[in-house]
């Protein structure tokens, strides 16, 4: 066991949070941390990180217990020290002990002292023994696997914004390898393949994962348990979230019945107590029955589930076939192109979700289609065609003067306030929270508000811009089941693949500044998806084969087919890591030969000590080298199937 969490009761004031409750978190479990939000579960995770004092109960740890903790709190740090360089700093130990050797190296220029070179041997080693030597290649691998380029790791983190300062710290965390790591909303910073490569990472992390998050895809394929925090309780289940739905709605349905048949006994009970207390005979019975009634426990009635306020969309024209047609669609930003002669229609009816990459051009997409962006080509809007666009920069289409509900009255939907109360509630505006002002909310509030204003719309075809980044699963859901019955069209881009599984009959993703689209739902995607590459592997496979018995054949043949991109994506990646490893190689060989050198030399050669100590570091740099030689070749290998795979 890492952490036992035994009775613990936590109070903010006079509210209490949690309340004897209990949880052991042991080696490989995968959590998933869930709950209405304000329920307590980012309190939770800072009481287990030791920020917060309980108020009764006990936080027990194993000795040397190691915790990362991801929140949003970590964007306080700052620096203008390279993204490298601070993922680097994951490797404390390893990074003082270099420091350590290259001031060793420097004084043995000046001095033969053997204690000198004693400590110089053992520092070489512990460097050795904490894998100091592919530290950076480590550091790099991680942080370009959560989005950024090779050219990026160079770059100030100064000069990066708050989402992908956020990665930075992310990939810190997870080159630290803690024995518990609690991520508090991971994926609300990164985009679809980032996601995939987090979820390899950690289905194969030996550490204990504690995750909050509202991506119900995410924790479906991440966790093995799920911690409710509910009433001030813990409630564990075993399983996925969907594992969960199903066993909390068991659970709900049994102790509905134990309240019911408790009432029913509490009733037949009262009803004997009244007809015979008056009656001497029958007196005993009755005060022994009034006693058993003063003594039962209570069964609790279960509670509804989530909330049953339904979101609906109005519409007030029906439009034409055509909502909007784009024709050789260039855009640049300075030398980048993100779209490049490309086009594409959008019909009455498509549900179509834009996916794909941070960067690739998804949100100025979204702008090209609502005229709002300049670019070359041409774009032609359909026949009563009346749009509402949700993005990050509605934020500043709100009057700060407003109250929340004044400023949904003010959109002139004609809905009524009890309607307009119900919608926000749906939003996590509850109560009195309708009359706070637009400029005390937060980011993530105003965002909600402004999502709120774009569904009274009376609009025929939406734009959505990450719609659903600041809600929980509860008001995430009413969004799909309002989306699923309205009568419009749209166009989305959202990181959350549960929600666009469930809202998208049309896949759009932009490959090498092209629109490829695909018709059918996200999970009919993915499984074409994985069918291509199992193809790509097969032919890659089936190319290498053939390549050994031939052996005159040409090593890359680029055949007059079309290049599969899927293929030369890998290859990119593969090349990558194959100049790293290269240039490892040529550092290794720089410095096994200044050792060769060194052991030629009559001083060291005539020093037993010394000469004993350039002999072990020669050995060890022999070993690395071996190891970065197996490596170099089974990359090469695997770059020479690639480039094979490349003829169609």
């Amino acid at each position: 066991m890492l952490i036992a969490l035994q009775d613990i009761t936590f109070e903010f004031g006079s509210r209490v949070i949690l309340e004897n409750s209990s949880w052991h978190i042991e080696p490989g479990d995968r959590v998933g941390l869930i709950g209405l939000n304000g329920t307590g579960k980012s309190t939770l995770l800072r009481i287990i990180n030791g920020e917060y004092s309980i108020s009764k109960g006990s936080v027990n740890k194993i000795k040397n217990l190691t915790i990362g903790f991801f929140n949003q709190d970590l964007l306080s740090f700052e620096t203008d020290d390279s993204i490298l360089s601070v993922g680097m700093t994951a490797f404390g130990e390893a990074l003082e002990l270099e420091k350590d050797i290259e001031r060793i190296t420097k004084e043995l220029e000046h001095s033969q002292d053997e204690a000198l070179l004693h400590e110089f041997s053992d520092k070489l080693h512990a460097f050795e023994a904490l894998d100091g030597y592919n530290m950076k290649h480590k550091s790099a691998q991680v942080l370009e696997g959560l989005g950024f380029s090779t050219a990026d790791l160079d770059r100030p983190y100064s000069q990066f914004s708050g989402g992908w300062r956020m990665r930075v710290l992310l990939a810190k965390l997870i080159l630290q390898q803690p024995d518990v790591l609690m991520l508090d909303e991971p994926t609300n910073h990164l985009d679809l393949p980032s996601i995939e490569w987090l979820e390899k990472y950690l289905s194969t992390y030996n550490g204990a994962v504690i995750i909050v998050s509202h991506d119900r895809y995410f924790l479906d394929r991440m966790v093995n348990q799920i911690v409710e925090v509910y009433q001030q309780q813990l409630h564990h289940y075993a399983g996925t979230y969907a594992d969960y739905e199903v066993e909390k709605e068991l659970r709900r349905e049994m102790q509905q019945r134990a309240y019911e048949n408790q009432q029913e006994y509490i009733r037949q009970q009262e009803r004997f107590i009244e007809r015979f207390k008056a009656k001497a005979s029958k007196a005993a019975q009755a005060q022994s029955a009034m006693k058993r009634l003063d003594k039962l426990d209570r069964v609790e009635q279960a509670d509804s589930g989530p909330s049953k306020i339904r979101i609906n969309f109005t519409i007030d024209k029906t439009p034409g076939k055509i909502l909007c047609t784009l024709q050789h669609i260039t855009k640049k930003f300075g030398n980048i192109t993100v779209l490049e002669n490309t086009g594409a229609e959008i019909n009455r009816g498509d549900k179509i979700a834009l996916i794909g990459a941070n960067g690739k051009g998804k949100s100025t997409l979204l702008r090209v289609i609502a005229g709002t962006e300049p670019f070359e080509g041409e774009r032609t809007p359909g026949h009563n065609v009346i749009t509402s666009f949700y993005a990050q920069h509605q934020l500043e289409a709100l009057d700060l003067s407003n109250e929340i509900l004044e400023e949904l009255k003010s959109a002139g939907s004609g809905r009524s306030e009890l309607e307009l109360r119900s919608l926000l509630g749906c939003f996590l505006f509850t109560g009195d929270d309708v009359f706070k002002k637009i400029r005390i909310l937060s980011g993530g509030e105003k965002a909600r508000v402004a999502l709120a204003k774009t569904i009274i719309g009376q609009a025929n075809f939406l734009m959505l811009d990450e719609p659903t980044n600041h809600l929980d699963m509860n008001s995430v859901q009413m969004l799909i089941d309002a989306l699923s019955k309205y009568d419009g069209s749209y166009v989305l881009v959202s990181h959350d693949r549960y929600f666009v599984s469930q809202t998208a009959n049309k896949i759009w993703e932009i490959v090498d500044g092209k629109i490829k689209e695909f018709k059918g739902t996200y999970a009919e995607w993915e499984d074409w998806k994985k069918r291509q590459a199992a193809n790509n592997l097969q032919a890659a496979t089936t190319t290498a084969d053939t390549s050994k018995e031939d052996k005159s054949a040409p090593a890359t043949t680029v055949g007059k087919g079309a290049i599969n991109k899927d293929v030369q994506r890998e290859l990119q990646k593969q090349q990558k890591q194959f100049q790293q490893v290269e240039g490892q190689l040529a550092s290794l060989k720089e410095r096994k030969a200044g050792l060769e050198a060194n052991m030629a030399s009559p001083e060291i050669y005539s020093d037993k000590t010394k000469y004993a100590q350039v002999e072990s570091e020669y050995q060890d740099v022999l070993k690395f080298l071996q190891r970065a030689n197996e490596q170099y070749e089974k990359l090469f290998e695997k770059i020479m199937q690639l480039e094979a795979n490349l003829v169609s």
